[in-house]
């Protein structure tokens, strides 16, 4: 009976660490490869080990023919165009930064609620909103919002990163119906195939798979981390938790995002660990938990 409790605990905990861990293991990818390149073989790998535990678990079934284009949308915005502008903003954005900056993705839902279905924003939440932004600019900035200006806003892959953060706002918002309809992991796995697809076309289409071969020892184990533990076994974790956990309960895991990618980037990239860094992730922290809280 404890064993289980405690294991959809686990499995969302899993997720959030190797999540984390999917920007450093990006960084690194990026030493030998483009980010099309970086995407395509992870979602490859990802496709692949879904589509064995939707069969596994007796999921598999073919969405109705008036959906696929629906699927098609959320695999664009979800797979083809959120992985290509996190993968070019980590060229010059650090992991930790974008760790962070991806934190603020519940505000952006929030604001997505008020504009769209008129859902009210009590001055809290709105409290909550402004601290995270100012959160944001204290990452960025490194501690000098000072230095910000129009046009300039940190490294050039900040600004990527933050509309990456706002592009999965839209994409949980427009997931909803789906969800209600088709089990997760059988939604994702279609999803997940569609964004592949798109990909596909570019890379193939721009000769990029010329530089598979090329790929060294750490940029396959980067990618290989990406594509079987981050667009796999997490995804897996993270909706069977959601199964048993209530959305607030599993929500709360993604908090150790980004410690957990400052850290790793720390321990293996050698990115420094900043008061600014600290002091703004916190900042965002609780600006995310006001925006949250009932």
């Amino acid at each position: 009976m404890f064993k289980s409790k405690l294991f959809p605990y686990v499995e969302a905990s899993f997720a959030a660490v190797v999540w984390g861990a999917s920007f450093i293991a990006t960084k690194i990818a990026l030493v030998d490869l483009s980010p099309i390149t970086i995407v395509w073989l992870r979602f490859l790998m990802g496709v692949v080990i879904l589509g064995i535990a939707v069969i596994l678990r007796k999921q598999f079934a073919l969405p109705n023919k008036n959906e696929w284009g629906y699927f098609a949308l959320l695999g664009f915005l979800g797979i083809t165009f959120h992985q290509w502008l996190q993968s070019n903003g980590l060229k010059t954005s650090e992991a930790g930064t974008t760790a962070w900056i991806v934190a603020t993705t519940p505000v952006f839902m929030a604001l997505l609620g008020w504009l769209i279905l008129k859902e009210k924003l009590k001055g809290v939440k709105i409290f909550g909103i402004v601290l995270a932004f100012l959160g944001v600019l204290l990452v960025v900035s490194h501690g000098n919002i000072a230095s910000i200006s129009i046009g300039k806003f940190g490294a050039p892959g900040d600004v990527l990163i933050l509309i990456s953060a706002i592009n999965w706002a839209v994409f949980s918002a427009l997931s909803r119906r789906g969800l209600k309809t088709y089990s997760a992991s059988l939604m994702i796995f279609y999803v997940m195939l569609l964004g592949w697809i798109f990909t596909s076309i570019v890379f193939i289409g721009g000769g990029k798979y010329a530089e598979i071969p090329g790929l060294s020892f750490n940029g396959w184990l980067g990618v290989t981390f990406l594509g079987v533990f981050c667009s796999g076994l997490a995804y897996i974790a993270w909706y069977d938790a959601l199964q048993v956990l209530s959305t607030a309960n599993t929500g709360v895991f993604l908090y150790i995002e980004p410690l957990v990618a400052m850290g790793v980037a720390f321990l293996i990239l050698g990115e420094p660990i900043t008061i600014a860094a600290l002091l703004g992730g916190g900042v965002i922290l609780f600006g995310v938990w006001l925006v949250n809280k009932n």
